[in-house]
């Protein structure tokens, strides 16, 4: 905690993620407001999904089992069963009755959303609890797009981004297959443009598909899929270190990956809804949500259109959203970041 509110003081440094002097107070976080316990609330909450790794590597458990002794504290009468035993068991236990909070370590699948309706005839309620990392492996890390370094080009919009990946381009206008369709002119207009990224299955690619795509399923044909090696823990092995470097060899070559991994001979390219909006990937334009590609962490709950949330779960979830909980992601978030006020304060909105 003391250092969590050290880095608050100084601000974050947008490089290296450790405290900056010369930050400026419009870098302080600004956390939700301290948690008011509303009336007692009493019974057992049960938590299925994200968690650790065969006991090994914690990715979210600490800070779960944190933030239910610190709820605790106000509410002594609700307990916890916790089976954090990986997402794939999450949204499962909401449709078999045996769960009351399904904790995601990444998006809601389609299929999951759709198995959830047709056992029940509505979709999950999802909140949003947590921001993802900015380039912590295994903790929902923004995705960016990567071109060579000798690439002149700056930036993109979502709709040049999707004309680029999709077959479908539902952002409108036509598919962008040349460099000169996304404006570079002289040598660089008609050269063609290379596609690299994770294999398709993937949930870095199905993101990608709801953010930028709409929800579109088709990519390009010409896409290079990078698939992890088998049994991969980080580094070389891993498909997005295979992205950046395949482009390192491609100047024609444009990639989606994270800023985890590194090349001399790339160069991230910013983001946005239009030309004049463009914005580059750091702590803090993930942090305040500005980057286009944030990903968050959602818990999903089974409530019943125009019913009211069961107390106890709301309660816990206005705990996990007030200044105690987010602060308490600092030590225990392992790269995770806050839901900053505006945030926290609009998904508490589907508690009521």
């Amino acid at each position: 905690m003391k250092r969590w509110l050290f880095c608050i003081l100084l601000g974050w440094s947008a490089t290296s993620g450790r405290a900056d002097p010369t930050a400026t107070s419009a870098a302080v976080p600004d956390l939700p407001p301290p948690y008011a316990p509303g009336a007692p609330v009493s019974g057992t909450i049960r938590i299925w999904g994200h968690g650790a790794f065969a006991n090994r590597v914690d990715f979210i458990e600490g800070l779960v089992k944190a933030w239910e002794a610190g709820f605790q504290k106000y509410q002594p009468g609700v307990t916890f069963d916790n089976h954090l035993v990986g997402t794939a068991a999450a949204v499962g236990s909401l449709v078999a009755g045996v769960g009351d909070l399904a904790l995601m370590g990444r998006e809601i699948w389609p299929y999951e959303i759709q198995a959830f309706h047709e056992s029940f005839g509505y979709a999950p309620t999802g909140v949003d609890v947590l921001t993802g990392s900015f380039d912590v492996r295994n903790h929902d890390f923004a995705l960016t797009i990567f071109v060579h370094r000798s690439n002149p080009i700056s930036g993109l919009t979502l709709r040049q981004l999707d004309a680029v990946f999709s077959a479908d381009c539902r952002r409108g206008g036509p598919p962008a297959r040349i460099w000169g369709d996304l404006g570079l002119t002289g040598a660089w207009h008609d050269r063609p443009i290379h596609l690299y990224g994770w294999p398709i299955e993937r949930g870095f690619a199905q993101y990608f598909e709801d953010v930028v795509f709409q929800g579109a399923r088709k990519w390009n044909p010409s896409l290079k899929e990078m698939p992890d090696t088998p049994g991969t823990t980080g580094g070389a092995t891993d498909g997005g270190q295979k992205v950046l470097d395949a482009l390192a060899k491609d100047p024609d070559g444009i990639g989606y990956s994270s800023l985890l991994y590194q090349s001399p001979d790339v160069k991230v390219i910013g983001l946005g809804t239009d030309e004049r909006h463009l914005v580059m990937p750091t702590r803090e334009t993930v942090l305040d949500h500005s980057y286009p590609l944030t990903r968050m962490i959602t818990i999903f709950l089974n409530r019943a259109p125009g019913q009211p949330t069961d107390p106890k779960l709301a309660e816990f979830l206005r705990f996990v959203l007030s200044r105690e909980g987010q602060a308490m992601v600092e030590g225990k978030g392992g790269g995770y970041l806050p839901m900053l006020a505006p945030f926290a304060a609009e998904q508490l909105k589907k508690l009521n």
